[in-house]
């Protein structure tokens, strides 16, 4: 198995720094992360990659059975270190990626030394004292629309999740990055991320951990970044003076400081 073929696997920045793998969420891929890396680069050792299915990724890899649940997607995660052989990592994962990182270092705690979790959410559904964003109807009605029509759906939801409405250049790059998926191989990672409970696997968490949340998010609003700060014990809760889901793209600098901000002090 050829892992860094098969998820398009990039590394940059100092060759004999610490070093940061940084993961897309659902619909992107590792160029969302583009405005951030030239920060990083500067001291650390940074590795890219597209999970299978997603940007330059061997899609001839992808099976449904594995990417219908986050393991699966943490197992792209721990292949991809160990294929590198990276040890002390920092691993900053966007969205649904924090906790495909927190199931990782899970699995591999010898290789994992931090998290930083951009606009996480261990669940998207409100249930009795927790409020995930959306209701089961929500969701439901969501991957109902996409399935029948993944275009269409992007082209609607994605300036939605964008935020930054003055600034529709933003949400059509996320449109473009939606719609450059394959629709089938979208449909799943989408159901396995919209439908995933991953609140019991918090607790796991044994590494120094940044929550890393915006001041105004439709995907994942404040009330669950206060929630992961308070389930996982130590960690650090920061929020962004940004709005939407992605502020890699829409505050890449203040983004990119956070991050270095927590890393160097973890050092």
């Amino acid at each position: 198995m050829d892992v860094a073929r098969r998820n398009n696997i990039r590394v940059t920045g100092r060759a004999d720094g610490p070093v940061v793998v940084l993961a897309h969420g659902f619909g992107c891929d590792q160029n969302m992360w583009r405005l951030v890396v030239p920060a990083l680069a500067n001291d650390y050792r940074v590795v890219l990659f597209d999970y299978v299915g997603s940007g330059r990724s061997d899609a001839s890899a992808w099976t449904e059975d594995r990417y219908s649940s986050l393991d699966g997607y943490a197992r792209d995660v721990v292949e991809v270190v160990e294929e590198l052989d990276l040890r002390d990592v920092t691993f900053v994962g966007h969205s649904v990626s924090a906790m495909v990182g927190v199931l990782a270092a899970a699995a591999v705690p010898e290789r994992f030394s931090r998290l930083v979790m951009v606009a996480p959410s261990p669940c998207y559904i409100d249930e009795d004292g927790y409020r995930g964003g959306f209701d089961a109807g929500d969701i439901d009605e969501l991957l109902e629309s996409l399935e029948s029509n993944y275009l269409g759906w992007s082209a609607a939801m994605a300036p939605v999740i964008m935020g930054n409405p003055d600034r529709p250049e933003l949400g059509e790059e996320l449109t473009t990055s939606f719609c450059a998926t394959d629709p089938d191989m979208a449909r799943v990672f989408a159901r396995t991320t919209f439908l995933s409970d991953s609140r019991d696997d918090l607790k796991s968490v044994a590494v120094p951990t940044l929550v890393l949340e915006c001041a105004q998010d439709v995907i994942a609003p404040r009330e669950v970044g206060a929630y992961v700060h308070a389930a996982i014990p130590g960690s650090r809760l920061v929020t962004l003076d940004a709005t939407g889901h992605c502020p890699q793209l829409s505050a890449p600098e203040a983004t990119a400081e956070a991050i270095l901000g927590f890393v160097g002090a973890a050092r």
